[in-house]
């Protein structure tokens, strides 16, 4: 069918940077701007920028672009391959960031965090000429990996732990947990027990030192916590042995999918949430609501994740030294499965 009169003209070769500059109503220099050194144009002028690309489907001469920048506009992401709520959203979080920052992202999926598997990942993302790397990296392994970097190559981390050489954008998991237990013991509960992660988690660990630093500072019992593997599974099974204990009148469970487990456990043992037993979570997944009852958990700001990693790297780029580790305050979100012993919501 012909074009008709208001229609745009078919394309006949492929958009170049001019053409984008004129459906933006910039310069070409502001274009080429844009898509190496983003912040350094405004936020209103990016946005429209970044429309016309989109609208073009312009794509750069990324061999063109380093003969002249010296930069590939490509960033390499290192990550665990899982479908957890948490390392999957800080992902995709980070990907869409540097995406819509102009950036193209090559990203490597690890069945596991080691010197080995890093160093791998790595060299891999260099023969791809990577301008730099973000390495999400959760687990304790993945400590020794992140001390043996190539001294060249800008890198930074998310949910890293402490003392290692390169910046981390992370949670403040400790702030979470310590929020979440000291919401149950607002609300008149003797103590909190803790469902929590696998051992080598990083966040695991650090949810089990905020909920502890609070018991203690506080004088209450420091009950034995539970270790499960963040599935729903390892909730209902665990839970199962905490709806035996009568005393049991609070629980903060390390992750939403194993607090799923739990309240069913709860449920089948005749135990009511919250009149016998509240429940915290962690992270706020979307079907947290929804739970019945809906579901007091610990919401991360993985954007905020995404966002500061992202511009970490590109001071490490540039040569610039920020403070070691970027926090991003988690909040508590409270629902319908929090309440005093024996009372009502709270």
């Amino acid at each position: 069918m012909a074009a008709g009169p208001g229609d745009p003209k078919p394309r006949s070769r492929p958009a170049v940077l001019g053409d984008v500059a004129a459906l933006a109503g910039v310069s070409a220099m502001t274009v080429s701007r844009v898509l190496n050194a983003p912040d350094r144009v405004r936020a209103e002028t990016r946005a429209r920028v970044l429309a016309a690309v989109r609208e073009l489907d312009y794509w750069p001469n990324t061999a063109a672009r380093q003969l002249v920048t010296g930069r590939s506009g490509v960033l390499g992401v290192v990550s665990i391959d899982t479908t957890l709520y948490g390392p999957a959203s800080t992902l995709y979080c980070i990907e869409q960031t540097a995406r819509l920052s102009g950036y193209t992202v090559s990203i490597a999926s690890l069945s596991a965090l080691s010197r080995r598997s890093i160093e791998e990942a790595v060299h891999r993302l260099r023969s791809q000429s990577v301008d730099g790397v973000i390495i999400v990296a959760p687990h304790e392994s993945a400590s020794d990996g992140l001390r043996h970097l190539p001294p060249d190559l800008p890198v930074v981390a998310v949910d890293a732990g402490e003392g290692i050489p390169v910046p981390v954008a992370t949670v403040d998991q400790r702030a979470g947990a310590a929020r979440a237990t000291r919401h149950l013991l607002s609300l008149g509960h003797e103590t909190v027990w803790h469902l929590g992660g696998p051992v080598d988690w990083i966040d695991a660990s650090d949810r089990i030192e905020g909920w502890r630093g609070v018991l203690e500072t506080e004088g209450r019992p420091v009950p034995e916590p539970l270790r499960g593997d963040w599935s729903p599974r390892a909730g209902y099974q665990l839970g199962r042995r905490l709806a035996e204990d009568p005393s049991v009148t609070a629980v903060f469970v390390a992750n939403d999918q194993m607090a799923l487990g739990v309240l069913r456990a709860l449920r089948e043992a005749g135990r009511r949430v919250p009149e016998d037993v509240s429940v915290v979570g962690f992270d706020d997944i979307p079907e947290a609501a929804y739970y019945w009852p809906p579901l007091t958990t610990v919401r991360q700001d993985f954007r905020e994740v995404g966002r500061l990693a992202f511009h970490l790297l590109l001071d490490r780029m540039a040569g610039e030294e920020r403070e070691p580790r970027r926090m991003v305050e988690p909040d508590l979100v409270v629902r319908e499965s929090t309440g005093a012993p024996g009372g009502t919501p709270r």
